[in-house]
């Protein structure tokens, strides 16, 4: 691999896998890449609302909007800069309200193989 930079115009942004909310993701790097993480960008529709337990340790930058990740132990709300570190096997409520949300994401290991949809 080498560097890159990337921008939300990069990604190819389709229906989160298994999910039936308005969230949509784009992998910019993954395991069809080389590399170790997963890079993408993920836009929340307002209103929308999933819950999983995480598969990945995943790391959510917040671009836009607004969001909120509950667990058992509370709720914390992120906007434009916050970061969000949600661990393996935690789980998470993610719920947006407003204008919805867009994100920048990254994974270890790479979440796709755990979504097959």
């Amino acid at each position: 691999m080498k560097v890159q930079k990337f921008s939300v115009s990069d990604a190819k942004l389709a229906k989160s896998p298994g999910q039936d909310a308005e969230i949509y993701v784009g992998n910019l790097v993954d395991e069809n890449h080389g590399g170790p993480v997963t890079i993408g960008y993920g836009r929340y529709a307002p209103g929308q609302s999933l819950t999983e337990t995480m598969a990945v340790d995943d790391t959510m930058i917040v671009l836009e909007g607004s969001l909120s990740v509950s667990t058992s132990d509370g709720t914390v709300t992120a906007g434009p800069g916050d970061i969000v570190y949600m661990p393996k096997g935690q789980s998470v409520t993610i719920a947006t309200q407003g204008e919805g949300a867009l994100t920048a994401y990254v994974t270890y290991p790479h979440w796709a193989q755990f979504h097959k949809g």
